[in-house]
């Protein structure tokens, strides 16, 4: 089993005690330090009080579902965050990724499986710092402000919680506002290896970020190319 190189502790978050023990010991194998919640409101507590480096996060819950739990982290910041599903239902999906998640894993599953994504998650968000120190500075396009360093975005003035795989979406199409990115385009740009990322995650995370600055006041975040792809839009609030 892949060992993590370097310290990471991730928060496993379902009701089924059962399955807490068999992700707690593969992750534990595969060098990852561990904490465990039973309900959604003590993934809450926790995840504010002791910042995991990731949580994997089951959907039914009680005490507060995981998509509920989701959405308040997503308000907070940008924690990655793997679901666990027992619905086999692409909605269920889809409305997992547009709501922030980085990855998700329907029951029943391999634990192998559940900690390769786990790897490839963490490898990813490492993987992003070198970008950084090859650009430095904050990226400006319009109203929309990025930082890559302290992996913030606002707009115009205002911050605007992302998602590590939406904050290198965005920061790939700001970087080079002139070029239209193809789907596979931006896959290459943001995936670790074995990082599952498709055609149809990058239109869901693409729905998110509209929706986020949406709410901001942005209507021409992201330009869709039909048959190609996305381009930055102009950011200038119309």
């Amino acid at each position: 089993m892949i060992q993590c190189p370097m310290p990471r502790t991730i928060l496993v978050a379902d009701d089924d005690p059962h399955i807490r023990q068999l992700l707690v010991f593969a992750l534990a194998k595969a060098g990852l330090e561990t904490i465990e919640a039973a309900d959604g409101e003590e993934t809450l507590r926790i995840a504010e009080s002791q910042q995991p480096d990731l949580i994997v996060l089951d959907i039914n819950m009680p005490r507060m579902d995981g998509l509920e739990v989701c959405r308040r982290l997503r308000a907070e910041g940008g924690l990655p965050i793997l679901f666990l599903s027992s619905r086999d239902d692409e909605i269920d999906r889809i409305l997992g990724i547009e709501l922030g998640a980085d990855d998700y894993v329907t029951k029943p599953f391999s634990p192998r499986e559940v900690v390769a994504r786990v790897m490839a998650v963490l490898r990813r968000t490492a993987a992003q710092a070198p970008t950084v120190d090859r650009a430095p500075g904050t990226i400006r396009h319009g109203r929309l402000a990025l930082d890559p360093e302290s992996w913030d975005a606002s707009w115009a003035g205002a911050p605007v919680p992302l998602t590590v795989t939406e904050f290198g979406i965005l920061r790939t199409l700001a970087g080079m506002p002139a070029r239209v990115f193809s789907r596979d385009a931006l896959i290459d740009r943001l995936r670790g290896p074995g990082f599952a990322l498709t055609d149809r995650t990058i239109d869901s995370h693409v729905r998110n970020l509209r929706a986020k600055f949406a709410q901001a006041g942005a209507q021409d975040l992201i330009e869709t190319r039909p048959g190609i792809g996305y381009r930055i839009g102009p950011c200038s609030g119309q």
